[in-house]
């Protein structure tokens, strides 16, 4: 069993030198052998002495490692070059080199030599355009016989190019004193052999010019000695190349100021830790400019840091660049008259490195072993793992686990070696290695083994699990000691997997993971402390077979075709498991939980009656004999717009002095908007007479406009309606408002109010003031302040009308101070000072009064009035209530005639101290908006009548609609989990704007981030849990994951993006190998759960087996297409003189199936290729178009039965997520294979309608036109017909005609009969002609175009010969081609002569 465990290990060879490509039969992994893991002795020993073993010799580990590895190398053409390489070990290593990962062969290479030391030596470097072998990745292996290879971190050489220069200098000038730049760019790996002359000598660079890592060259305070011709040179090993000179003139100051301007900003760049950094920046200008620095809002100290340095023009160079210097850079220059700044951003990537490298091991044969490496940097770098030279392929016994550490299971001698990990990201690779020991094993005890295990049977079977039961041994008949394995296989596979009991004396156990319909067989083993016994007789079980239920539907589409209807188009699933009899399509209003459906024969529905501007989402599910299918994902539609059915809400007039009144309104209830609203139409007028309506627009969402220009005491009415794109909504009623005799004075604060009560109740205060004796100052309002000793705790302002107010929820028997203020525009005015002390809870009396310091003063006792009565709170949405009330004071028609006004308060008791909010309304009802979702509100009124208020009236209650969740997941993290790199889990926290309870959660994920979403696998969670474990994730990819929250409204919004990369191997039992010891409380599975992800006790490997189904599906496929495409081009002979054949005596065709109406088609004639092409013209101005994609042959046309078996259960089970999760994720495994098949017929879209009906309208015989095929139709009449077209396009336009090109040119004559005479008649309705037909499936597959022929022996005109533009060259050559290979000259010479008839008629037919 040793030998077979190693026979199937995925590990290279070091004699390769090469990875071995896995066989075949390993991409099979899940049928593979499990084998169990022998009982191991003790653990490893890392490092230190050897354990010691009876009569094994002890060994020691050998010192083998290097000395000097090689590094990046830049080198140019010619030159040499030195990699530097030496190994340590005793006896001294064999150093070979690899280049790309291929060895070199140094004997015979005359330009590469092995120098003593193991470095590399190349001589005259070779590099050309097309020539480059010297360029490329090195890497140095040491190897000592009978030890073991280990192999260096690569090295890159890079050989500098061609010298190119992509800019040169211009001429340019430069004030004395200010600075100036020379560009001179060369390819990146050239730029240290730049060097600059100055009237063709060499220029000496100082601190006042600088030549940047970019090859400009900066000269900064410019003198005149700076001025000259200059130009740039590249030396690279070869003749150097010179750019164009370039002259810089040295001016005078002109004395007088020169704007700053950037010479050279800073640009972002990217650095290696332990570089250079040097970020340009040159600003010209009078006076000079001086330049400072900043990093993100700090200022840098250029002077006193030793590696920051400030070049040339105001350049910043920062030497030996660390991580912490990454960030935002501001280069700010200031000359006193102007400041300019731009900013640029340095990233600094990190080398990996080592946190903690592997460590040498001993152990045993059979045992486990990990060798642990934590490594860092930036980017995250990636780790492989190399066991003597060669990388480790993850298999079932080498495993990578905790992201980074290499885990090697149940070894064997020939796992001794050194293993390194390799780490390695964008800016460069590290490795370090340990040595493995394997020690031989002490003598094993000898003992009695138990004997097979009894009456070994499958007590319950499932389509993908099977539960084995068993008794004990007849040897132990107790056996609370033994532990048992199942042995099973696939009938006819030879490896066996294999299932342990979780803990002693467990006799059952439940095989997952199983094939439906599927034999397998099973053994059991005991075994107890010394080994394992004998095995059970096998025992042949086969699954259940699984229900075949169709697949989603693909390419779901809905689009608005009216205010009140939407149509929903879609496809056949692609995995229909059966004929599909129906279709039912469910919709739904977002915000309710409502779900309707309908029944559809057809590929769409166009579904009526629906709410204007409303979104509906829809899915479908398509119902085979076996029941509903796999559900579609919800696609979201929203009717589309019209004009608002309700007028503007809560409109109330103010008079802002004589000559204006402000409007204010709200808008109408969202479910009346029917669109959105894009602005307001005001109307106003006077109201003493019929005069003239001014209208005023108002745009956008503005609520309010102020009217101005009016009339002195004069009264208007006014009133507004709502617009959308669509038009105008109904106006409000006429409300009227009189403008002031005389203009009121804000250009100061009102006065103090001429008096101020108060009135302490037991929680409450009575406050009531009258308004500032001098009435010519506007007062907008009153500001109310009150607190315990302090009047500035709290602050209510009310309206300019009111004259009372209670504050409430005050605390008893507490001094409090008021202060009373009238506002206006311009500000407060003086306060009004009070203090009163509530009453203890035991005082009831509300007579007395008490005035600290201050005279006694009466208190107006109005008679109060009589609070609203029946209020009630009516819920309009998610965020509306409407309250209304009666007020018993109105006369019986509640009829508001005098100046009250009502008051309307609100709040939520969640917060417990939620602080009431408050309206005034001067109707019966008022529409409160803006409230939280899924929220209960309590509401109570008061109404205001001059002085007279009442008390508040008795509470209502509401609460308002839930709404999908406004927010997504928060604080989302994916984690791998512990000893299984293929699980991970996901945790995350719910909505913080959840607006209703939370009843579950759609995971996506994906490894592009880019995907449309549909594309993403989905993972349902019902319920409110908080984590989520997906399994089986391929390893060493990144994933995407996002979250949705659902409520009983819907689906909230996705949170963003988080990535997670697997780790690289896998670090759980999966298919082909053993399981890992879960733990004595352990309890395997009861239930026959198969969700292959997510679900909590989801085993391990349950997708392997489907992505084998799904891969031996995808092949099956490729190479039925293949023996598709190689039958189609198979025409015989014989074949093509039926098609000749075709041919009646008048020229007509011969159509498949039912004979249909046509009519004469208008013939283009084509005299050079002799080619009569039909143009069909549709009767219908308006043809019907279809989303309807034509198959890529005969097979893949299903026609539909439109027919439903009545007693068919038609059952509502939809297998959406919520209902399901193993549906879901059955979903989840269908959703990648939805391919979008829609095959262009012609270069033209088609103009007839598309029926999938038979056509019941038969020509008469003298007329029938029919075209012979190779087969025939066995079923005649039920033929479908399927046409291409695009539901965007709009039926009211007119359409090009479709051109069905022919197969040959002289096969495309279709000759009609002669109208006869009478009036034109016209059908609006006719039968489509079939461009496709179903065929049978045993016939070769031949396509057969055929024009699109109208209505013929039908009376009509004479139709005039349409001259349209020609086919495409293309196009007409391959027709050509077709001809030439597809007939012979004797069918040429008779359609010659065919050719002839069929003109004499089309001259009768034009002359007529």
């Amino acid at each position: 069993m040793a030998a077979e465990r190693e026979a199937g290990r995925l590990l290279c060879t070091s004699s390769s030198r090469r990875c071995c490509p896995p066989p075949p039969l390993l991409l099979l992994l899940p049928l593979l052998l499990l084998l169990g893991r022998p009982a191991s002795g003790a653990a490893a020993t890392k490092s230190g002495s050897p354990p010691q073993s009876a009569g094994a010799s002890v060994r020691t580990f050998t010192p083998f490692y290097f000395l000097v590895e090689p590094v990046d190398t830049l080198s140019v053409r010619g030159s040499s070059v030195i990699l530097n390489c030496s190994a340590y070990s005793e006896p001294s290593p064999n150093i070979e080199w690899k280049k790309d990962g291929t060895f070199l062969n140094l004997e015979s290479d005359d330009r590469r030599q092995l120098l003593p030391d193991g470095s590399l030596f190349i001589s005259n470097v070779v590099h050309s355009k097309h020539n480059k072998p010297d360029e490329g990745f090195y890497q140095c292996v040491a190897t000592v016989d009978n030890l073991g290879t280990i192999v260096s971190r690569t090295a890159k050489l890079t050989v500098a190019g061609l010298p190119r220069f992509t800019s040169q200098p211009e001429p340019s000038s430069v004030y004395v004193g200010n600075s100036a730049i020379l560009n001179c760019e060369v390819n990146a790996d050239l730029v240290p052999f730049v060097r600059w002359e100055q009237n063709r000598q060499p220029l000496l660079l100082d601190d006042r010019i600088v030549k940047l890592p970019s090859g400009t060259l900066v000269i900064s305070n410019a003198t005149e000695g700076d001025g000259g011709l200059y130009r740039c040179i590249v030396e690279s090993g070869g003749p150097p190349k010179f750019s164009d000179e370039a002259e810089l003139k040295v001016l005078q100051d002109p004395e007088e100021i020169v704007d700053l301007v950037f010479l050279m900003r800073p640009s972002s760049m990217m650095k290696v830790t332990g570089q250079s950094a040097v970020l340009p920046c040159v600003v010209s200008g009078l006076p000079a400019p001086v330049v400072r620095w900043m990093k993100n809002e700090e200022v840098l100290d250029t002077e006193s840091s030793g590696r920051l340095v400030l070049l040339a023009g105001g350049c910043l160079e920062i030497s030996d660049v660390t991580e912490d210097d990454a960030g935002t850079y501001f280069c700010i220059a200031d000359n006193g008259n102007k400041t300019v700044e731009a900013q640029a951003e340095l990233t600094v990537q990190v080398p990996p490195g080592f946190l903690k490298q592997p460590a040498n091991i001993y152990a045993h044969e059979s045992m486990d072993i990990v060798f642990e490496c934590e490594v860092t940097g930036k980017p995250t770098p990636t780790v492989k793992w190399v066991k003597n030279g060669d990388v480790v392929i993850p298999s079932d016994y080498f495993k990578i686990v905790k992201e980074h550490n290499l885990q090697v299971l149940g070894l064997v001698k020939s796992d001794e070696g050194f293993y390194q990990c390799i780490a390695e990201n964008d800016v460069g690779n590290a490795q370090a290695g340990a040595q493995l020991i394997i020690l031989e094993h002490a003598p094993a005890t000898t003992g009695p083994l138990p004997s097979a295990p009894r009456d070994v049977v499958a007590s319950l079977v499932s389509t993908r699990f099977i539960k084995l039961t068993w008794r004990t041994p007849a040897s132990d008949p107790h056996g609370d000691n033994l532990t048992y394995s199942v042995f099973y296989t696939k009938e006819g596979v030879a490896r066996e997997r294999v299932e342990n009991t979780s803990q002693p004396g467990e006799m059952q156990v439940t095989i997952q993971n199983l094939m439906p319909a599927t034999v397998y067989i099973f053994k059991v083993m005991a075994q107890n402390k010394h080994g394992s016994g004998e095995s059970s007789a096998p025992l042949r079980v086969e699954t259940q077979p699984e229900v075949q239920l169709p697949g989603p539907a693909p390419n779901i589409r809905a689009y608005a075709t009216s205010p009140t209807s939407i149509t929903v188009t879609w496809e056949t699933p692609l995995s229909g498991n059966g004929e599909i009899q129906n279709y039912k399509l469910y919709y739904m209003e977002k915000g309710t939980d409502k779900e309707q459906d309908i029944d559809v024969s057809s590929h769409s529905y166009t579904i009526n009656g629906l709410k204007k501007y409303t979104e509906y989402s829809f899915r479908v599910v398509a119902y085979n004999k076996h029941g509903p299918g796999v559900s579609t994902q919800d696609v979201a539609v929203r009717t589309l717009s019209d004009v608002p059915s309700a007028a503007p809400q809560n409109l109330s007039l103010e008079v802002r002095n004589s000559k204006s009144i402000v409007i204010h309104w709200q808008p109408p209830s969202s479910t009346t908007q029917n669109g959105q609203i894009t602005g307001y139409k005001i109307r106003y007028r006077k109201a003493s007479r019929k005069s003239d309506v001014t209208e005023t627009l108002v745009t956008g969402t503005q609520l309010s406009q102020l009217i101005e220009g009016l009339d002195r005491g004069t009264e208007y009415n006014f009133r507004v309606a709502a617009l959308t794109v669509n038009g105008t909504g109904p106006a409000t009623d006429w409300l009227s408002a009189e403008t002031f005799e005389s203009d009121l004075d804000e250009t100061r604060v009102p006065e103090v109010p001429s008096s101020l009560h108060v009135r302490p109740l037991v929680t409450s205060i009575v406050v009531s003031w009258t308004p500032p004796e001098n009435q010519n100052i506007v007062v907008r309002g009153y500001a109310i302040g009150y607190g315990i000793g302090s009047p500035h705790a709290q602050t209510i302002k009310v309206d300019y009308k009111q004259r009372y107010y209670t504050i409430e929820n005050l605390d008893p028997s507490s001094h409090y101070v008021i202060t009373l203020k009238a506002f206006n525009n311009v500000g407060e005015g003086i306060p009004l000072y009070e203090s009163a002390v509530t009453r203890p809870h035991t005082d009831t009396s509300e007579v007395d009064l008490f005035v600290i310091n201050a005279p006694y003063t009466p208190v107006p006792d109005p008679t109060p009035m009589m609070p609203p009565v029946g209020v009630q709170a009516s819920i309009l949405s998610h965020d509306t209530i409407r309250i209304t009330w009666a007020d018993n004071s109105l006369p019986k028609h509640q009829k508001i005639t005098d100046s009250r006004y009502y008051t309307v308060r609100w709040k939520t008791n969640i917060p417990a101290n939620t602080k009431y909010k408050n309206a005034n309304a001067t109707t019966l009802s008022y529409l409160v908006t803006g409230l939280k979702p899924n929220t209960l509100y309590e509401f109570s009124v008061m109404v205001t009548k001059g002085r007279r208020s009442s008390t508040w009236s008795m509470t209502a209650h509401g609460a308002t609609f839930e709404l999908v969740p406004t927010s997504p997941p928060k604080d989302v993290t994916v984690v791998s989990k512990e000893g299984k790199p293929r699980t991970i889990i996901v945790n995350w926290q719910p909505p913080s704007e959840a607006n209703g309870k939370i009843t579950g959660y759609i995971i996506y994920y994906s490894t592009d981030v880019n995907a449309e979403i549909h594309d993403w696998v989905i993972e349902p969670v019902v319920g409110n849990r908080l984590t989520h474990q997906i399994q089986e994730l391929t390893l060493d990819t990144p994933y995407y994951f996002k979250i949705q929250a659902r409520n009983s409204k819907g689906m909230g919004p996705m949170s963003e993006a988080v990535q997670f990369r697997t780790p690289k191997a896998l670090g759980s039992a999966g298919k082909g190998s053993r399981l890992p010891d879960l733990g004595s409380d352990y309890k395997p599975p009861m239930s026959g759960s198969n969700s292959p992800h997510g679900s909590p006790t989801s085993p391990l490997d349950s997708n392997m087996l489907l992505v084998i189904i799904v891969s031996v599906g995808v092949i099956t496929i490729v190479v039925v297409v293949v023996i598709a495409v190689f039958c189609t081009r198979r025409t015989t002979s014989h074949q093509k003189k039926k098609r000749a054949a075709c041919k009646s005596v008048n020229g007509s065709h011969k159509y498949k199936g039912n004979c249909k109406d046509v009519k004469p088609p208008d013939l283009w004639i084509h005299h050079e290729r002799l080619e009569l092409k039909p143009i069909d013209k549709s009767p219908d101005p308006n043809p019907v178009m279809t989303d309807t994609p034509i198959p890529r042959n005969s097979q893949d046309i299903t026609p539909v039965d439109n027919s439903m078996d009545s007693n068919i259960h038609q059952r509502r089970n939809s297998y959406r997520g919520h209902e399901s999760e193993d549906s879901m994720s059955t979903l989840a495994g269908r959703r990648g294979m939805r391919p979008k098949m829609m095959m262009p017929f012609d270069s033209q879209p088609p103009q007839q309608s598309v029926r999938n009906t038979p056509s019941t309208d038969t020509m008469p015989a003298s007329s029938s036109q029919t075209c012979c095929t190779d087969h025939q139709d066995p079923e005649g009449a039920t033929s479908s017909s399927y046409l291409a077209s695009s539901q965007e396009e709009d039926s009211g336009q007119s359409l090009p005609t479709a051109h069905v090109r022919p197969s040959h040119p002289l096969k495309s004559f279709a000759v009609p009969a002669i109208p006869p005479p009478g009036p034109p008649l016209y059908d609006p309705a006719l039968p489509s002609t079939p461009l496709l037909s179903q065929q049978a499936l045993n016939h070769h597959i031949h396509s057969v175009k055929t024009a699109s022929i109208g209505t013929l022996g039908r009376s009509r005109p004479p139709m005039p010969v349409v001259v349209p533009s020609a086919p495409e060259v293309q196009e007409t050559t391959r027709m050509l081609e077709d001809s030439e290979s597809s007939y012979e000259p004797d069918e040429l010479t008779k359609e010659m002569a065919h050719l002839e008839g069929l003109m004499k008629d089309l001259n009768a037919i034009t002359t007529a």
